[in-house]
């Protein structure tokens, strides 16, 4: 059987990662089989549990990689201000691009925890969750300041983020908008629906989303 280029121990579980990402987001956690996940990567079936003690398991670390991914992305590419809408601006910015990067992996954390064990649920719940305060952080800072208003942080921090999340699901590259102008609609629709004066100034973010 043709072996992965390079399958030395690293090289092996990250294409193994990749793999069952793609065969997931294809067919579903429960339709994929480790003997279809191993012939895609080119190893044998036996091999994934060298990296993988079982397929719940393997799904597990794929949600917890990916939300914890986006923590430290923001806490690297999150902008020096403490101005709330500045903030939610580098937020909206921030959360768009990377949910149009990594399409797979947001479809599956999205479809799939409903496949994880009930201790697995709570470790993945728990980092969606530190996700979720940031910009339930960033409207709270905005009310208090006034430069929002809501009348609840966390129901707003719901709908934002299930307005921005669903991106991944039509937007294309070579489609009538390109990103730029995407985030720019998508900011200004978030700032409409907090309440925010529409003629504030934009501080992008520090870095890129790797």
């Amino acid at each position: 059987m043709a072996r992965t280029a390079g399958s030395d121990g690293t090289r092996t579980e990250e294409a193994i990662r990749q793999a069952a990402i793609s065969l997931i987001a294809e067919r579903g956690f429960e339709a994929m089989t480790l003997r279809e996940l191993a012939r895609r990567v080119g190893v044998q079936p036996g091999s994934i549990y060298r990296y993988f003690p079982s397929k719940g398991r393997m799904l597990t670390e794929l949600l917890v990689e990916h939300l914890q991914f986006l923590l430290e992305q923001w806490k690297v590419n999150q902008p020096d201000t403490t101005d709330a809408v500045g903030r939610l601006r580098a937020f909206v910015d921030f959360h768009v691009r990377s949910h149009t990067l990594r399409r797979r992996e947001v479809f599956v954390a999205n479809m799939e925890l409903r496949s994880l064990a009930p201790a697995d649920y709570r470790q993945v719940v728990a980092l969606r969750r530190r996700y979720e305060d940031i910009l339930t952080g960033i409207l709270r800072d905005g009310i208090e300041s006034g430069a929002f208003v809501l009348p609840d942080a966390r129901i707003a921090t719901f709908a934002v983020l299930a307005m921005l999340t669903g991106v991944g699901t039509w937007f294309r590259e070579d489609g009538r908008l390109g990103k730029h102008e995407l985030i720019e609609q998508y900011t200004q629709l978030v700032m409409q629906c907090v309440g925010a004066a529409p003629s504030q100034p934009r501080p992008g973010p520090r870095g890129r989303v790797n």
